[in-house]
C-alpha cells in the first residue's frame, strides 16, 4: 500500500516547481519587452532657425469708443479745465492774473457763468494697433502669421522637420 500524502504537502509540491517555471519564462518575457520597446520609438525632432523675407505687414486695429460730457454754452463748446495742470503752472497763472490790467470790473465773466449752458455727451473713437498680419516668404513658400509686433523686413522663423510615419492598421 502507498502511504497517503496530505493535501497541504501536495499543494506545496506543486508550488515547488513554480520558481523553475518562472526561470524558464523569464527569457521569453525579456524578449517580448524588448520587442515592444523597439515598436514605440520616439522620433527626435530636428529643429533649426532661419530668416524669411517679409513681403507685407498690415496692422490690425482695435477701435475704442469713449464718451465724455462737455459743457456747451450758446452753441459753442467750453473746454474743460485741465485737472493735470497744477503746481507751478497754476501759481504762475495766478500771479499773471494779478498783474494784468483787466483784472477789475472790465474782466470777461467765465463761460460757465452763462445761463444757456448744458452738459452734452461727446463720443470719440480711438484706434490702436493690437497685432500685425505678416506675409513672408521662406524657401520659395509664402506664409502668413499674426504677430504682436512689426518684424521689419526680415523675420526669424523656427523650422522643424519630422519624418512622416503612417499609422499601422
Amino acid at each position: 500500500m502507498r502511504p497517503s500524502i496530505p493535501p497541504l504537502l501536495r499543494l506545496l509540491a506543486t508550488f515547488r516547481s513554480l520558481p523553475v517555471v518562472l526561470l524558464l519564462a523569464l527569457p521569453m518575457l525579456v524578449v517580448a519587452t524588448s520587442v515592444a520597446a523597439q515598436e514605440t520609438v520616439i522620433p527626435k525632432e530636428n529643429v533649426r532657425t532661419g530668416y524669411a523675407r517679409v513681403l507685407r505687414v498690415e496692422p490690425v486695429y482695435q477701435t475704442l469708443t469713449a464718451t465724455r460730457m462737455e459743457q456747451r454754452c450758446d452753441g459753442r463748446t467750453v473746454p474743460p479745465e485741465d485737472p493735470s495742470a497744477g503746481g507751478l503752472s497754476r501759481i504762475v497763472g495766478a500771479v499773471k492774473d494779478a498783474f494784468t490790467p483787466e483784472s477789475g470790473a472790465d474782466a470777461k465773466p467765465a463761460a460757465s457763468d452763462d445761463k444757456d449752458c448744458q452738459l452734452v455727451p461727446v463720443q470719440r473713437e480711438f484706434r490702436r494697433p493690437i497685432a500685425f498680419d505678416v506675409d513672408y516668404v521662406y524657401k520659395g513658400m509664402k506664409y502668413r502669421s499674426r504677430l504682436p509686433h512689426d518684424p521689419g523686413n526680415r523675420l526669424r522663423v523656427r523650422v522643424s522637420i519630422t519624418p512622416y510615419v503612417p499609422e499601422a492598421r
